[in-house]
């Protein structure tokens, strides 16, 4: 779901984000998988396989990976595909704990890659579809 910026605090992408990204040291904060790395979910060891940082990509000497050489090479092994998963990047975002996106004590926040910020909030959002499905079911009962 994309962003809606204009609800978060002016200086989010300027300062806040950057701050909560450093103290992270640029990983998730619950399962450590680094920003911008390629990976796949290992449905067996429930882990992301790694490619950039780790063997795969160490052992051609390229190290971390920027956002853009983290793309090319999951295009590259998805095309070539052992059909054991799609390489993704990683983007870490930064999750409000309480679910409230006016509180940004550093406390209340935490980078999480997609997969971690998806599990912190899906009690939420499961509340939400809730309401949301009780709202219409009172429209619906209008006409």
């Amino acid at each position: 779901m994309p962003i809606n910026y204009s609800l978060y605090a002016k200086n989010w992408k300027t300062e806040i984000r950057p701050a909560i990204l450093r103290r992270a040291n640029n990983c998730c904060e619950k399962c450590g998988v680094g920003n911008y790395a390629a990976v796949r979910w290992d449905k067996e060891s429930k882990e992301w396989e790694r490619a950039c940082g780790n063997i795969h990509v160490d052992a051609i000497g390229m190290g971390d990976c920027t956002y853009k050489e983290a793309r090319i090479l999951c295009d590259f092994w998805n095309e070539s595909s052992d059909g054991e998963g799609k390489w993704i990047v990683i983007c870490l975002t930064i999750a409000h704990l309480d679910h409230n996106i006016n509180n940004n004590n550093y406390s209340n926040l935490s980078a999480l890659c997609q997969r971690c910020h998806i599990n912190h909030d899906k009690d939420h959002h499961r509340q939400n579809a809730k309401e949301t499905i009780e709202k219409k079911k009172g429209l619906q009962s209008l006409f």
